[in-house]
């Protein structure tokens, strides 16, 4: 029985013996016992040494490649500025600079602590591979800002109106569109969905038309109104006399005869003419025999 346990491998025995195992044991004590410390701790010692030197030497390899990081975008910054690229160009290149620069500071680091670094390339391929495919969004993002930034369907510093959400622009990133509303809200868009999507450009032209509806009630004069509201837009001067501004009637409604009233204005002052000419309207009118209506229904009772 011992015979075929211990002949079942021709190379290595199922079971060792005893005696072999005794003897492997009372080897490794005798090592252990002679062995030369001395040489052991200065060994451990020099490894310890040589270990710290290379940290030190990582950090410091580090530490000055992030310097130059951030000079290099400096750099690219001052040589975009003098040659007047646009902000949203710069925004995006001095991001991917950055981000490239980064990387690779990363992998002289990690060459340098002794790590291959092309098995850290082919690791770092198949995971882009992998996470690319499940991420396949954040790869259309980029894309979607490299169409922007060739097509510039805006630029930092435009108010527009995309995705629902309207502001104005304040940086193009690597993946997204940062706006900021009227509120004070910081909204991120993605890329891929606004490069695809409609957009409304408030600030490509330096004119904009302001546009309001004005309800008279119906026997009220419209030449009176007419007069009154193109003397009030006369009266302001952030209203352009070129194109005049024109009041015409736009619909006759259930309770009342809306007016279109429509004026030029720059870009700038639109908000502020907008507004302030509306309570104008509101003050003025009455004063000129004008009233505004509001929804009535007569109901005619009839005896049988």
């Amino acid at each position: 029985m011992w015979n075929f346990f211990a002949q079942a491998s021709p190379a290595e025995p199922l079971i060792i013996p005893d005696s072999v195992q005794k003897a492997n044991l009372a080897q490794t004590i005798d090592k252990v016992v002679n062995m030369d410390y001395r040489e052991f701790f200065t060994g451990i010692l020099n490894d310890a040494v040589w270990i710290l030197l290379k940290l030190l030497l990582a950090v410091a390899i580090y530490m000055v490649g992030r310097w130059v990081v951030r000079r290099v975008v400096q750099l690219l910054a001052v040589a975009f500025e003098r040659r007047k690229v646009d902000i949203s160009l710069r925004m995006f290149v001095r991001n991917a600079v950055k981000v490239i620069f980064t990387l690779l500071l990363i992998l002289i680091v990690v060459q340098t602590l002794g790590v291959n670094v092309t098995s850290v390339i082919a690791l770092f391929s198949a995971a882009t591979l992998a996470i690319g495919m499940a991420l396949s969004g954040t790869a259309q993002n980029f894309a979607g800002g490299v169409m922007i930034l060739v097509m510039k369907p805006y630029r930092v510093g435009d108010f527009i109106s995309a995705q629902g959400q309207s502001g104005t622009v304040r940086e193009i990133k690597l993946f997204s569109t940062v706006i900021t509303t009227g509120d004070n809200q910081t909204i991120y868009i993605p890329n891929n969905s606004i490069a695809t999507a409609i957009v409304d450009n408030y600030s490509t032209a330096d004119l904009r038309r302001v546009d309001w509806t004005v309800g008279i009630s119906y026997g009220d004069s419209i030449e009176i109104a007419r007069k009154a509201l193109l003397d009030i837009l006369a009266a302001d001067s952030r209203v352009l006399a070129d194109p005049a501004p024109v009041v015409w009637v736009a619909a006759l409604a259930d309770s009342s005869v809306n007016l279109t009233v429509r004026a030029w204005v720059r870009n700038a002052d639109y908000w502020d003419v907008f507004f302030q000419n509306n309570e104008l309207f509101y003050n003025r009118l009455p004063e000129h025999g004008i009233s505004f209506p509001f929804p009535q229904m007569d109901v005619h009772m009839k005896k049988e």
